[in-house]
């Protein structure tokens, strides 16, 4: 009696975060797409910028916490919250709140992830055979290397690097740290765009959004993604950990 009462709650408890996100997210890309856009950041800028500098402390507040709440739903529109860290707040600044707001987004969603498949998928993964086995060593042996390149890899959705190391066993720590530090070069990169929508606005023209994958800053992106795997090139060139073997 008290088991078959127990499981229910155990269910809950596993895939209730995860089907939180999913609705959330499902009804937030219908009904908020008009409002997570360049357009109405355009429109209402005048508003933002009057009540930043009646009230700084608090829109810094609540630009981090709209900002978690977007990554963590995986709502549309992060990129134009990053945009809007860099208007309001200038590059370094806005960096700054955008890097700590989409890491606390992201490490609500790897929880609720881990939560939910994340912990059956790792023992699934464990008790498996064969080459599933072998790339679940490999990603384990080189988890720092593999958590950098999925958040320098302008190509990786953001949301896809927050749920595969949920489902691989990354350590929460490990996690945390990597996203922060890996998303840095792509959010200095369009908060500095934001920073510079003044001019846009002026101009009234949109902001180039696919700045990432011009030359001069697509190549030192690409550079930091060889360099994060420097540790696993070393390791198949010496043969000291030969996962196909």
């Amino acid at each position: 009696m008290t088991e078959a009462n127990e499981q229910p709650k155990s269910a809950v408890a596993r895939y209730g975060p995860i089907a939180l996100i999913a609705t959330v997210a499902l009804v937030g890309a219908f009904f908020l797409r008009d409002y997570l856009s360049f357009d109405a950041l355009r429109d209402n800028r005048e508003a933002l910028i009057a009540f930043r500098d009646s009230n700084y402390a608090l829109t810094v507040l609540a630009f981090i916490a709209a900002y978690v709440v977007i990554v963590a739903f995986s709502l549309p529109g992060a990129a134009i919250a990053t945009l809007t860290g860099g208007f309001l707040f200038g590059t370094a600044l806005g960096a700054t709140f955008n890097v700590i707001g989409a890491t606390i987004g992201a490490v609500l969603i790897f929880q609720a992830a881990r939560m939910g498949l994340g912990k059956q998928l790792k023992e699934r993964m464990d008790a498996s055979e064969g080459m599933v086995s072998k790339i679940k060593k490999g990603i384990d042996e080189n988890q720092w290397s593999m958590l950098f390149f999925i958040r320098l890899v302008p190509a990786v959705p953001f949301f896809v690097a927050n749920l595969i190391p949920a489902f691989l066993g990354v350590p929460l720590w490990k996690f945390a740290v990597s996203t922060f530090l890996g998303i840095i070069p792509g959010s200095l990169v369009y908060t500095s765009v934001g920073a510079g929508l003044g001019e846009v606005f002026a101009r009234g023209e949109t902001p180039n959004l696919g700045i990432i994958f011009e030359p001069h800053i697509l190549l030192p992106i690409l550079g930091l993604c060889a360099l994060s795997l420097l540790p696993v090139i070393i390791k198949a060139v010496t043969g000291k950990k030969d996962l196909l073997k």
